[in-house]
C-alpha cells in the first residue's frame, strides 16, 4: 500500500510535505483535514492524538507525525533524488540543522499571529500578538535572507526537503498581513518566487485550495478518513 499524507487546511505547514512527495516521484495519497473545524474528528484522533497535521500513514499501517520526521522519511525513500543526504554525512547534519531551525524558531515565530487570527474582532490582544509575531518572524526572515546570499538552495547544491518546508511557512508573513516580502526582503522574495514557479509547489497550492491539480509526481488521489481507518495498525 502507498503512504497517505494527512494535510491541514487552511495553509498548514503540511504544504511542504506535499511538495516533497511530488519531488520524490513515488505513489502516494492525500487526506484533507480542516484544522478550523469546530468539532474534531474522532477518526483522525486515532492517527494523531494531538489532532495536528501533518501525519504520514506508513505502508505498515503505523502513523508518523511531526514535519521534521515526515520530511526525513520522504527524503530517505530515494536518496538519488537528492532531497536529503545519507545519515552520518556532513550534508545530513547541515540539513538537520536547517530543518530544526525552520521547525522550531521560524515556525513558532508566527504562533502569536495565528492566535490573533482566531480571536474575535476587536479583542485588544490582537495587535499585541501581531506585533510580537512580526518582531520574531522578522528575525527569521533576516536570517534566511542572509543565509541564502550566494546560494541557490538552503542546503547543498540541490533543492531539498528544507526548501519544500520553507515554502510552506514563509508565506505566512503575507498570509497574515504582517510583511510585504518583496519590499522588505527582496533577495529572499526572489528565492521564494523561484520556488513558486515549481510544478510541485503549484500542485500543492491547487490541492490546498480545492482546485483541479495536475501532479508532476505520482499522486493517486484523495482518500477519506472512513475509508482509510481500517489500515491503521493495532
Amino acid at each position: 500500500m502507498e503512504p497517505v499524507l494527512f494535510y491541514g487546511v487552511p495553509h498548514g505547514c503540511s504544504f511542504g510535505s506535499i511538495v516533497a512527495l511530488e519531488w520524490l516521484g513515488q505513489p502516494y495519497r492525500l487526506s484533507r483535514i480542516d484544522m478550523l473545524a469546530k468539532s474534531k474528528s474522532n477518526i483522525y484522533a486515532r492517527f494523531n492524538s494531538k489532532q495536528q497535521t501533518p501525519t504520514l500513514l506508513l505502508e505498515n499501517g503505523k502513523p508518523l507525525s511531526e514535519s521534521f520526521a515526515i520530511l526525513q522519511n520522504i527524503a530517505a525513500r530515494d536518496l538519488t533524488r537528492k532531497l536529503g543526504f545519507a545519515q552520518g554525512t556532513e550534508g545530513h547534519d547541515r540539513l538537520n540543522q536547517m530543518l530544526a531551525y525552520l521547525h522550531t524558531s521560524f515556525h513558532s515565530a508566527f504562533a502569536p499571529a495565528w492566535t490573533a487570527f482566531k480571536l474575535m474582532e476587536g479583542d485588544p490582544a490582537i495587535q499585541l500578538l501581531r506585533d510580537l509575531a512580526r518582531e520574531k518572524a522578522a528575525e527569521g526572515y533576516s536570517f534566511l535572507q542572509s543565509h541564502l546570499s550566494g546560494r541557490e538552495w538552503l542546503v547543498g547544491e540541490n533543492k531539498t526537503i528544507a526548501d519544500a518546508y520553507l515554502i510552506g511557512i514563509a508565506r505566512w508573513g503575507e498570509d497574515l498581513q504582517l510583511f510585504d516580502l518583496k519590499r522588505e526582503y527582496p533577495e529572499l522574495y526572489g528565492y521564494l518566487h523561484k520556488l513558486e514557479a515549481d510544478k510541485a509547489v503549484i500542485f500543492a497550492h491547487a490541492i490546498e485550495d480545492g482546485k483541479p491539480a495536475v501532479s508532476s509526481g505520482q499522486f493517486l488521489g484523495h482518500i477519506g478518513l472512513d475509508d482509510i481507518a481500517p489500515r491503521l495498525a493495532a
